[in-house]
């Protein structure tokens, strides 16, 4: 079950983090995975009927801290905008008459990062978890049934297995589950989602048409591979959203009866790896659905590439 992690956490000098001034003048720290929305889950809750549910979401991209849309949109000085960079003094407008102002961005030189033989590299969120399995997956937020614990002090990281808690650096070594993981030191120009790039024929252009219950794929010369139910809703959504985005919003949208938080998140998991069995079966690119092992997932587009959304 998900909890909140210990009291008295703060993200400073070995996080990226922006801090963002509301409408009232309150000042919020936020990290990569950040949600902004009239959700009262959403890291920046705004009581605004203008302000969707699960509005937007702050991700760390090719060295920069962004802002990318989810359910609703941004705009910049008046005009719409499909992501905005997160420096100090932009002013963000979420609708019309709500804005956010950024007061402060942070961006070290370098993120801690986590592997393993099992485990791709991937940056520590501020808070999170090691999962058991047949491999350890890293998931964003505290869950009390994992393997392991780790959370920003904000000059360091601490871990925490069973009992025992220790802080943790770049170099070290840790036993999971019976499996070795190492903790390294990652440069933030590669620490988020990079825009994926074509090289030579790696793959065909792909034409995809999502229609909420029913997805197409369309490569040249082939016949099109045509995905339905919740395999199809979970693509149509990342088409919708036009980016990364977090597993609670995208979970939130695919089981909108469902409370239980933990139970979406398993249930995304075996939706992703059904999805992911389809592509390779059919000679599509696996990453076309790509989670980056934190809970962000995102539909990765090459510049080939066609969507039309037609939900």
């Amino acid at each position: 079950m998900t909890q909140e992690p210990p009291a008295g956490i703060a993200f400073a000098s070995v996080q990226t983090w922006a801090l963002i001034r509301t409408p009232e003048g309150r000042l919020v720290e936020l990290v990569p995975g950040d949600i902004i929305g009239r959700s009262t889950s959403a890291a920046l809750p705004l009581d605004d009927g203008r302000v969707s549910e699960a509005h937007a979401m702050v991700s760390l991209r090719e060295g920069q801290l962004q802002l990318l849309p989810l359910r609703g949109g941004l705009a910049l000085g008046g005009e719409p905008d499909s992501h905005v960079v997160l420096t100090p003094g932009t002013v963000v407008q979420l609708a019309d008459g709500v804005e956010l102002t950024v007061a402060e961005a942070h961006l070290p030189l370098e993120v801690l990062g986590i592997e393993g033989r099992t485990l791709p590299r991937q940056m520590v969120p501020a808070v999170a978890s090691v999962v058991a399995g047949a491999r350890p997956r890293l998931v964003s937020g505290w869950r009390e049934d994992a393997l392991a614990q780790l959370w920003s002090t904000g000059e360091g990281f601490r871990l925490k297995t069973g009992e025992s808690t220790r802080e943790v650096a770049a170099g070290d070594v840790c036993t999971l589950g019976g499996h070795e993981l190492r903790f390294v030191a990652i440069p933030l120009g590669e620490a988020g989602p990079r825009t994926t790039r074509r090289v030579g024929d790696f793959a065909d252009p792909l034409h995809l048409l999502a229609r909420f219950d029913t997805v197409q794929l369309h490569r040249e010369g082939r016949a099109p591979v045509i995905f339905s139910g919740m395999q199809a809703r979970l693509i149509t959504e990342l088409v919708s959203v036009d980016g990364p985005v977090g597993w609670l919003a995208l979970t939130a949208e695919l089981w909108p009866d469902e409370d239980d938080a933990a139970l979406r998140r398993g249930r995304l998991d075996a939706l992703l790896m059904r999805v992911r069995r389809r592509l390779r079966a059919t000679g599509i690119r696996t990453d076309l659905v790509r989670s980056d092992g934190s809970g962000t997932v995102e539909l990765v587009r090459y510049p080939s590439d066609r969507i039309e959304d037609l939900a």
